[in-house]
């Protein structure tokens, strides 16, 4: 069950010595993320499809004085053996991984279910749940190496709700929310937390495919959201351990 509670992010340095993993870092809220985490003390490494745009969040990490890498990765195309890779990666170069943050979604507008591309149903499915997974589970033993790491999922709590035309991308959003409770439960008894954040209604470019800006005021801006995530990725997340939390300011 979400919760809406106000946070404390803590320590301006909360991720210190951390490395932490931001997928769809070039998205709204991954880009706003990525800063927050560079800024709270955690190396980020950068994943997403979209090379000029996750240069920009490199670059402004850097600028901050802060320290990202870039991994370019399409998650619609990319299989298991590309995520173990993907994990090897950071194990050698970076030897630990203590946070992943999902924020890559894919939203084709709505549509009622009978008339939906099936194509584009099976893509939505694969990278709003599947690939997450997939990332996950390849990422989970550098995880249990940490004495305190996190997975964060963003989950969209509003489109999960079973409302007319959200198609597979709002089905996967109930799907997401079992699979925060599912793997918290396998992993209660690990250094490894498992939260959902479900941040509400966003000003984003996803968000716009189904609403105008005009129709919902109380949208914030993803950089309003952003300190939720240093909260969840930090040692503070452990009071949101197993849950779908909806932060009411941050």
């Amino acid at each position: 069950m979400s919760q809406a509670l106000a946070i404390d992010v803590g320590a301006p340095r909360a991720l210190a010595g951390r490395v932490v993993l931001v997928v769809g870092a070039h998205g709204a809220l991954g880009h706003a993320s990525a800063l927050a985490c560079a800024g709270a003390g955690a190396i980020v490494v950068l994943l997403g499809r979209k090379v000029p745009k996750l240069n920009r969040v490199h670059d402004a990490i850097v600028r901050a004085g802060g320290e990202a890498l870039l991994y370019p990765l399409d998650l619609e195309g990319a299989t298991p053996d590309d995520y173990a890779e993907l994990a090897e990666r950071i194990g050698t170069e970076l030897g630990r991984l203590d946070g992943v943050l999902h924020c890559a979604a894919h939203f084709g507008g709505l549509t009622p279910l009978e008339n939906a591309d099936p194509a584009d149903f099976a893509r939505s499915v694969h990278v709003n749940l599947t690939a997450r997974w997939w990332l996950t589970q390849a990422c989970l033993p550098l995880l249990r190496a940490a004495d305190d790491a996190a997975v964060v999922f963003v989950v969209d709590a509003g489109a999960g709700q079973g409302g007319a035309y959200w198609g597979a991308y709002g089905a996967v959003q109930s799907a997401l929310a079992a699979l925060v409770g599912t793997l918290h439960a396998e992993l209660a008894n690990s250094p490894v937390r498992v939260a959902g954040l479900a941040p509400g209604p966003m000003r984003t470019t996803l968000r716009s495919k189904a609403f105008v800006e005009d129709a919902e005021p109380q949208a914030r801006e993803a950089a309003e959201v952003a300190p939720a995530c240093v909260h969840l990725l930090s040692a503070a997340g452990l009071d949101r351990r197993g849950q779908v939390w909806t932060p009411s300011s941050v």
